[in-house]
């Protein structure tokens, strides 16, 4: 009898574990499939076409046109390819600074603790998008300044988290037994601390990526990101308020739904992978 029990409850883990695997699966192949479609279009596709302007949905246009009559799925896949390159670029810097930061902690807790500490609650003291707008600003909006605006603002919630981390291995004996050996900081630190940390890293870059990509769309939708020519999501939604009376619901509709969608995709891949890499999520 336990026996068949045991099985049973094998089983039930596999189950599991397959559904999960599929589930990252279905939402990477979903977010491949617009990253290489947007690619896919160059600007001639995106062309203005004034015969064909405001268009209702259709099967020549499933997402109908705007009011210059350019297709609103491709100036959809095509804002959203370039939302995901940005937040990429992005959450990598993000990461970038995050690691820094947290190599100097892990090789020198006390002094260096203080000094992140301080650094992070000068960051979080600043409204995080009104200090997103001022950096993309000043480093000249468009592409580069969205980028540098959004790592240099998402840095704190990946560094926060390692910090936590590091913290509870370095009370972990063989961190104590490696440095009796003779190790050196930087040998226990990158050998020993961050080894333990890779998956907490791997979910927490993943779930910054949606925060990327909606602030990525916040700023260009108020007019501090891209320019306005680029047919990026953001600069998509606010085009579409001005005709929203007019009865043209599919111009803010459809590209709201999209971003919806990749934003979920990326979080369900997060979570999903986190279930995966934790000893207890399959435990009942």
């Amino acid at each position: 009898m336990r026996l068949i029990v045991e099985n049973q409850h094998f089983q039930e883990k596999t189950t599991r574990r397959k559904k999960t695997l599929w589930l990252i699966g279905l939402n990477l192949i979903f977010l491949c499939l617009i990253f290489i479609l947007g690619n896919s279009i160059d600007d001639a596709t995106l062309g203005i076409d004034f015969s064909n302007k405001n268009l209702a949905p259709s099967l020549m246009h499933p997402f109908g046109t705007d009011a210059l009559g350019r297709d609103m799925l491709q100036r959809c896949l095509k804002g959203l390819s370039l939302s995901i390159r940005i937040a990429s670029i992005a959450t990598a810097c993000a990461l970038g600074i995050s690691l820094i930061l947290c190599l100097l902690l892990a090789m020198n807790e006390d002094k260096m603790d203080r000094f992140i500490s301080w650094i992070i609650d000068i960051f979080l003291s600043i409204p995080h998008m009104i200090f997103l707008i001022i950096l993309s600003i000043a480093v000249g909006k468009g592409e580069k300044g969205v980028i540098v605006g959004i790592a240099a603002t998402h840095w704190t919630f990946l560094t926060r988290i390692i910090r936590v981390e590091i913290k509870q291995v370095k009370t972990h004996d063989y961190i104590q037994i490696a440095s009796h050996l003779g190790k050196s900081k930087f040998e226990i630190a990158l050998h020993h601390i961050f080894p333990h940390l890779l998956p907490q890293i791997l979910v927490a870059t993943i779930l910054l990526f949606p925060h990327a990509i909606l602030h990525e769309a916040g700023i260009s939708f108020l007019g501090f990101g891209l320019s306005i020519s680029t047919p990026a999501i953001g600069i998509i939604l606010a085009e579409s308020m001005k005709y929203l009376a007019q009865g043209y619901w599919w111009l803010a509709f459809f590209p709201g739904l999209l971003l919806v969608l990749v934003v979920r995709s990326v979080t369900t891949i997060g979570e999903n992978i986190k279930l995966l890499i934790d000893p207890y999520s399959y435990h009942d």
